[in-house]
């Protein structure tokens, strides 16, 4: 693996002078994103098992942020939501073989909150919101869980996430999803020609990596499109240079490595 990252840092700044001298204010944000995301993440897998737990645990409260206001979800909710996503990777590399039961647990906690505070009105739904909000979010615990390929598997679906947007522009064909009617189904091939070319560089093509990068991850995108169509916004934050919030950064993320943990 560590022979193929000053292939992808000698990409990173390569991509990063076609996108200057492109002038494309898009193209030059989303660059600007990632040099934010780049050396965080990877400071966090050269730490190992207890970086890539610190890195699922910090992403996981973001996103429950965002999400619960997708989701207008209470702070109750939300508290109940980072707390079980704190604890979640945690376990994940200091206990793994409780996992299934910790997810039993807090399932059954998230639902309770709304329970426990009297709410008649709004309840149930905000319990449904819950769920749904820990089992989409919960996935993140795969950064500890897939070890060696979490990284290789975390660089294929950034990549993917360029191959598609040039697959897109390039050979359009059908729209994809109404959830997005701009994606086409050029964009799902060169987003899994490019994805499946770097979990080669780095040696961790495996039947499950594969899939997770050519099915899982744009259907992780479409899931999110679904919810801010849901909630009639385009973009779950704004704090994230070219892309919105962390949610639409590994929205395509969260579905690879459910995929991935699953089969592997």
């Amino acid at each position: 693996m560590t022979t193929a990252i000053p292939y992808v840092g000698g990409a990173f700044v390569l991509s990063g002078v076609a996108v200057w001298t492109s002038g494309r204010r898009e193209l030059v944000q989303r660059w600007l994103g990632w040099l934010l995301i780049v050396p965080v993440v990877g400071a966090a897998f050269w730490l190992g098992a207890p970086g890539a737990a610190a890195l699922a645990a910090g992403a996981g409260v973001i996103a429950a942020a965002e999400y619960a206001r997708l989701a207008r979800l209470r702070r109750a909710d939300l508290a109940a939501m980072a707390l079980t996503l704190t604890v979640f990777p945690l376990t994940a590399w200091l206990a793994p073989e409780h996992l299934l039961r910790l997810l039993m647990v807090v399932l059954l906690g998230v639902v309770l909150v709304p329970v426990l505070a009297g709410d008649a009105e709004g309840g149930a739904a905000r319990a449904r919101g819950a769920v749904f909000g820990v089992v989409w979010l919960a996935p993140l615990s795969g950064l500890v869980l897939l070890g060696d390929l979490a990284a290789p598997l975390c660089a294929a679906i950034a990549v993917a996430d360029v191959g598609a947007w040039c697959g897109g522009k390039l050979l359009r064909g059908p729209a994809l999803s109404p959830l997005s009617p701009a994606k086409r189904w050029g964009g799902i091939a060169g987003g899994a020609a490019a994805g499946i070319a770097v979990l080669a560089l780095f040696g961790a093509a495996t039947p499950a990596t594969v899939l997770a990068v050519a099915a899982g991850a744009p259907l992780g995108d479409l899931l999110e499109s679904m919810l801010k169509r849901g909630a009639g916004v385009k973009d779950a934050g704004t704090w994230l240079p070219g892309f919105g919030g962390l949610l639409d950064r590994i929205d395509s993320l969260l579905v690879a490595l459910a995929v991935a943990m699953a089969l592997s």
